[in-house]
């Protein structure tokens, strides 16, 4: 609520920060739905056959967020602050719920909606959409990270971090590729990391609750193995800028024999390096002592507060994001799918030859914190923690509980 009266006493209208959304009916009347999305190549498509099915009750305007995370929550802070009705569907990170849901800015699902949201909906991606016990969004897509090897370099996939660096030296003394790419950059997705390590090691950042740190002995074993992992022959020099893509490309590049990412590494693997394919294999989440707990992302659809159509806005949201259309952005932009059911479709056989895998680290895979401030505490756990090879784990431990105290009372952070 601190961040939201802050942002609401700079926010700029919204017709002058998107003119092109302010309208709200259509020619005959028909409300125009604005959706905001992530960019997304088939988007438009999903859009163009809810607007047909339709039949004139509503129709969806697809509007293109930043590319990255941080500029997608920003244009939708500054404009929900500012009470503006040209916002309808949002996708939201799955990490924002929380935030939004707080402020009062976007509606709970209830009745008929929230039930068709629920609808066969797998059960970890449906409960980032919750805050409170009350639905605030539709899951749309989800995702799990996989470890990914070349099984021409390695035979049998290692289990563990700690397997992932003595394979990594046995290839480096081979003068074979041996790096292990992680995302170490100073960004979500080293939060991602150690999250995940935590969660392996059986602990977690912030109590249930979310309203105060737990950080006890199993972050202290995230740090170590993370510290070592920096220091270790697994660990691509430029580590540190690592990101998603930095680590694919690394793979694709033949300078890697491992990466832990999400799915569309395949698809990509796939486009740009066919020949790599057939021994470009997939394994389940590293961990401490055996197989770990996968980070958890995705996308869920909300409806703004401020939505000048809310019925119309919920059903639209519910089309976009109902099996065809997660198939739709599961076999042709790489999101992988919500509802089960859909990754039982034959269509799914081909570009997600690891479907099971998804569906296996779903089961146990580690949500980020539940908190309104989650933006702060990631800010500060990502500073601390940059460059992992700098981490000294029992200093840098009180640190992050220090800190990380303060982010939930958004103290000293600058998000």
């Amino acid at each position: 609520m601190i961040a939201a009266r802050r942002l609401a006493a700079a926010a700029l209208s919204a017709c002058a920060l998107a003119p092109a959304a302010c309208g709200s009916g259509g020619e005959g009347g028909v409300p125009l739905i604005n959706l905001y999305n992530s960019p997304q190549e088939h988007i438009q498509a999903i859009a163009d056959r809810c607007n047909k099915l339709a039949g004139g009750r509503y129709k969806i305007i697809v509007n293109i967020l930043p590319r990255d995370a941080d500029g997608q929550r920003e244009q939708l802070v500054r404009r929900l602050a500012a009470a503006d009705p040209g916002l309808d569907v949002l996708a939201l990170d799955v990490t924002w719920t929380a935030e939004l849901a707080e402020a009062g800015w976007i509606r709970e699902w209830t009745g008929g909606d929230a039930a068709q949201a629920r609808q066969g909906t797998l059960a970890k991606p449906l409960d980032t959409a919750i805050w409170h016990g009350k639905l605030y969004g539709a899951p749309y897509t989800t995702n799990v990270q996989l470890l990914w090897y070349r099984s021409d370099l390695v035979h049998r996939p290692p289990a563990t971090w700690q397997a992932i660096m003595a394979q990594a030296a046995r290839l480096a003394a081979e003068g074979k590729p041996h790096y292990g790419e992680v995302t170490g950059a100073q960004y979500e997705g080293l939060v991602v990391w150690f999250n995940s390590v935590v969660a392996s090691a059986g602990g977690r950042i912030l109590t249930p609750g979310g309203n105060a740190v737990a950080l006890g002995p199993p972050a202290l074993k995230a740090l170590q193995v993370m510290r070592a992992y920096a220091t270790s022959p697994a660990a691509d020099p430029s580590l540190s800028n690592t990101h998603e893509d930095e680590a694919r490309l690394a793979v694709e590049a033949g300078r890697a024999a491992f990466e832990v990412n999400w799915p569309f590494v395949y698809a990509a693997m796939a486009a740009n390096q066919p020949r790599m394919l057939p021994d470009f294999k997939w394994a389940p989440y590293p961990g401490i002592d055996g197989p770990g707990t996968s980070p958890l992302g995705g996308a869920n659809f909300a409806v703004s507060s401020y939505s000048r159509h809310p019925e119309a806005s919920f059903q639209a949201a519910l089309c976009l994001r109902d099996a065809e259309s997660q198939k739709t952005a599961a076999t042709l932009d790489g999101l992988p799918p919500t509802i089960e059911a859909v990754y039982h479709d034959p269509a799914m056989a081909k570009p997600y030859p690891m479907r099971q895998a998804i569906l296996d680290a779903l089961k146990t895979a580690a949500p980020r914190p539940k908190t309104p401030v989650y933006q702060n505490v990631s800010t500060v756990t990502s500073a601390i923690l940059s460059p992992p090879a700098a981490i000294e784990p029992p200093t840098t431990l009180a640190r992050l509980r220090e800190q990380i105290a303060d982010a939930l009372q958004s103290r000293g952070v600058l998000p």
